[in-house]
C-alpha cells in the first residue's frame, strides 16, 4: 500500500475519500478532454489546410482511409485491445465487471481517435473521452482499493467530467451519467458527480477560455403558440433517431460478417471516403457546420457548408444537400468505426439533430400553413436536443446540454417539448439506446430498475455448484450408494465417457432399492436414470433473466447446467439462487 493510500485510509472517512477522488477524476478527464481536442484540431489542420474551396477535393478521398488504416494498426500493434463502442463498454464494465476498465483505456481511446477524427472519420470524440474519463476514475479508485459500489460511482465521474469538459456543461455531464450509464441517484453518488463535473468545467475554462464550443446570438422568445410546431419537430427528431440507430445496427451487422480486418478496412474506406468527397460536411465531428447554421442571419449564409464540394455556390442544391445528409450520415459514422475507426454517436447526434431542425423550419417557411417562424437557428438548437434525445433516450443530457452550451435558459419550454417528444416516439419502437441496445439482447444491462438490476449482477458462476460427483452409465448400484453416503443433495448427473450429460439420477427414485444389497451389481446408472426433460436444462450462455424464468416454471428445485454441446457442467438450484439474489440486493440497497 502507497503511503498516499494509507494516509488516506487512517484519515479520511470514505465519504471525504470519495469527493476528493472525485475531483482528481475531474482534473484528469478534463485534461485528457482537451489533449483529445488539441489532437483532432492539429491533424485536421494538417490534412485540410490550404484547400480550394470551389471545387471538390482528392484529399477527402485519401485521409479518411489512412486515419482508419492508422487507427486500427495502433489498436492491434500497440493496444492489443478491443476500444470500440466507448460507453457500450463502460455499461458493459458497471453491469459485469463492477467497474473495473483496463489501464489502457485512460489514453488509448485518445490516440485512436484522434487519429480517427482528425483524418476525417466521420464520428464524435466524446463517447472516447467518456470511455477515457470512466477509465480514469476506475483506475483511481483501484488504485485506492475503494470497494465495488464506490468503483462504480467513480467510473460515472469520469463520464460526468469528461462531457462538463468537452463542452463546458457540468449539469449535462451528471444527467449524461444519469440518464446514458444509468447510475443511481442518491446524495451518496450526486455530490461526487457534481464535483468531478464542476471541477473539469473549471479546469476547460481555465484552459481555454470563456469562449463556447457553438457560436449562438440569436436569442429571440419562444412564442407559445408555437407549441405544436415543436411537438411535430420532436416528432421528426424521434423518427430520425430511430433510423439513425435501425441503420447503423444493420450496417453494424454487414462488418461483422468479415473477421479479415483488412477486408472490413476496404468496405468502410471506400464507403467513407466517397461519402465525404461527395458531400465534405461529413467530414470529422461535424461541429463546424453546426457552427456555420448557428452563425446564420439567414438561409443564405448556410451557403457555405457547400464550400469544397461539387456543389460550390449552388445555393439551390442546399436542402437536398441537407436532406442526403440525414440519411447517409449513418452511413459515414457506420463505415468509420467499422473499417477500424474509433469514435462515437454523441457528435453525430448533435450533427444531425442540427440539421433536421434547420431543414424542418426552413420546409415550413417554404409553405408557411400558419406563419413564417424566425429564426431557423432556434429550431437548429431544438434539433440538436431532441435528436441526442431520441438515440440517447437522454431528454434531460439534451436540454441542459443545448442550453449550457448557448446560454439560452428561456428555451427550457421548447427543448423540454422537443427532447421528450422525440423519446417517446424513439422509446416506442425501441426501448433501449443506441449505447444500450447490444447489452439489453444479451441480458448484460445494468439499469435504473433495481430487481432487474440485481439479476444483471447475477453471474451463473456464481450460483452453479460443481462439486457434485457424477456417476458414469456403466456405474453399478454397489457403486453409487457408497457414492451418496458421503454426499448430499438429491440430484446427480450421469455423464458419458466425453462428459455429456445422459440423464440425472434422483435419490428418491432409487431408495426402495438401497437396502437390498443382492442388487447392487444388478443395477448400472444407465437403468436408474431418468432422461433430460427439455426445457429442465440450464445452458452455460443462458442469461440471469432466462435462467430464473426457467427455474420459476420447473416443478423441480434443481436444474442441471450445459454447454450448447451438451457438457455437464453442475447443477443450480432454487435455493442458491434466492440466497444469492437477497445478499445481492442487500448490497445494492444500501447507502
Amino acid at each position: 500500500m502507497s503511503p498516499i493510500v494509507k494516509w488516506s485510509k487512517e484519515h479520511l472517512s470514505k465519504q471525504q475519500q470519495m469527493w476528493v477522488l472525485s475531483f482528481v477524476v475531474g482534473i484528469g478527464s478534463a485534461l485528457a478532454a482537451q489533449g483529445l481536442k488539441w489532437l483532432i484540431g492539429t491533424v485536421e489542420r494538417i490534412v485540410t489546410s490550404g484547400h480550394d474551396i470551389t471545387q471538390a477535393n482528392w484529399v477527402y478521398l485519401v485521409a479518411p482511409v489512412v486515419g482508419i488504416w492508422l487507427s486500427m494498426l495502433f489498436i492491434r500493434y500497440v493496444v492489443r485491445d478491443d476500444i470500440g463502442h466507448g460507453v457500450t463498454k463502460i455499461l458493459y464494465a458497471i453491469s459485469r465487471k463492477q467497474g473495473l476498465i483496463r489501464a489502457h483505456n485512460m489514453w488509448s481511446s485518445v490516440v485512436a481517435s484522434g487519429l480517427t477524427i482528425g483524418f476525417g472519420g466521420s464520428v464524435g470524440a466524446e463517447s472516447p473521452i467518456v470511455l477515457t474519463g470512466s477509465a480514469i476514475g476506475s483506475n483511481v479508485g483501484r488504485s485506492f482499493r475503494m470497494d465495488h459500489r464506490t468503483l462504480m460511482v467513480l467510473v460515472g465521474c469520469g463520464a460526468s467530467a469528461a462531457i462538463a469538459g468537452i463542452f463546458k456543461a457540468p449539469i449535462a455531464g451528471v444527467m449524461f451519467t444519469l440518464e446514458v450509464l444509468m447510475i443511481d441517484l442518491t446524495m451518496a453518488s450526486l455530490v461526487p458527480l457534481l464535483v468531478s463535473s464542476l471541477t473539469a468545467t473549471c479546469i476547460t475554462y481555465i484552459l481555454t477560455g470563456d469562449e463556447a464550443l457553438f457560436a449562438f446570438t440569436r436569442m429571440d422568445a419562444f412564442d407559445v403558440e408555437r407549441v405544436p410546431l415543436v411537438l411535430l419537430l420532436g416528432l421528426c427528431c424521434g423518427l430520425l433517431s430511430l433510423y439513425f440507430t435501425r441503420a447503423m445496427n444493420r450496417f453494424e451487422k454487414v462488418f461483422s460478417r468479415f473477421s479479415n480486418r483488412y477486408i472490413r478496412l476496404s468496405l468502410g474506406g471506400v464507403v467513407l471516403a466517397l461519402l465525404i468527397y461527395l458531400f465534405p460536411s461529413l467530414y470529422g465531428e461535424g461541429y463546424t457546420t453546426i457552427n456555420v447554421i448557428l452563425a446564420s442571419t439567414g438561409e443564405q449564409d448556410v451557403s457555405a457548408v457547400l464550400n469544397n464540394s461539387l456543389f460550390y455556390g449552388q445555393y439551390s442544391f442546399l436542402l437536398p444537400y441537407f436532406g442526403l445528409i440525414l440519411l447517409l450520415k449513418v452511413f459515414a459514422t457506420t463505415a468509420t468505426n467499422g473499417g477500424g475507426g474509433c469514435g462515437g454517436t454523441f457528435a453525430p447526434s448533435l450533427f444531425l439533430g442540427c440539421i433536421c431542425g434547420f431543414v424542418f423550419a426552413s420546409l415550413w417557411n417554404m409553405w408557411a400553413p400558419f406563419g413564417v417562424v424566425s429564426p431557423l437557428t432556434n429550431f437548429a438548437l431544438y434539433g440538436m436536443a431532441g435528436v441526442m434525445a431520441g438515440v440517447f433516450h437522454a431528454p434531460l443530457t439534451g436540454v441542459f446540454l443545448i442550453a449550457e452550451l448557448t446560454g439560452g435558459y428561456e428555451f427550457f419550454l421548447p427543448l423540454l417539448i422537443v427532447s421528450l417528444t422525440s423519446y417517446v416516439t424513439a422509446h416506442a419502437f425501441e426501448p433501449h439506446s443506441i449505447y444500450a441496445m447490444r447489452l439489453a439482447r444479451a441480458g448484460e444491462l445494468l439499469t435504473h430498475h433495481k430487481d432487474q438490476a440485481v439479476i444483471t449482477l447475477m453471474k451463473l458462476d456464481d450460483v452453479v455448484d460443481t462439486t457434485r460427483p457424477t456417476f458414469r452409465l456403466d456405474m453399478t448400484l454397489g457403486e453409487i450408494v457408497r457414492v451418496l453416503a458421503s454426499h448430499s443433495g438429491n440430484y446427480f448427473a450421469v455423464v458419458d465417457a466425453g462428459g455429456m450429460l445422459r440423464g440425472i439420477v434422483h435419490t428418491t427414485s432409487i431408495r426402495r432399492l438401497i437396502f437390498r444389497t443382492e442388487l447392487y451389481r444388478v443395477y448400472t446408472a444407465r437403468q436408474l436414470m431418468e432422461p433430460v426433460i427439455n426445457g429442465r436444462t440450464i445452458y452455460t450462455t443462458d442469461t440471469m433473466a432466462t435462467i430464473m424464468d426457467k427455474c420459476e416454471h420447473a416443478h423441480v428445485n434443481t436444474l442441471p447446467v450445459i454447454t450448447p454441446e451438451k457438457e455437464f457442467r453442475g447443477f443450480v438450484t432454487k435455493t442458491r439462487i434466492l440466497s444469492y439474489y437477497r445478499q445481492i440486493m442487500q448490497d445494492f440497497s444500501e447507502e
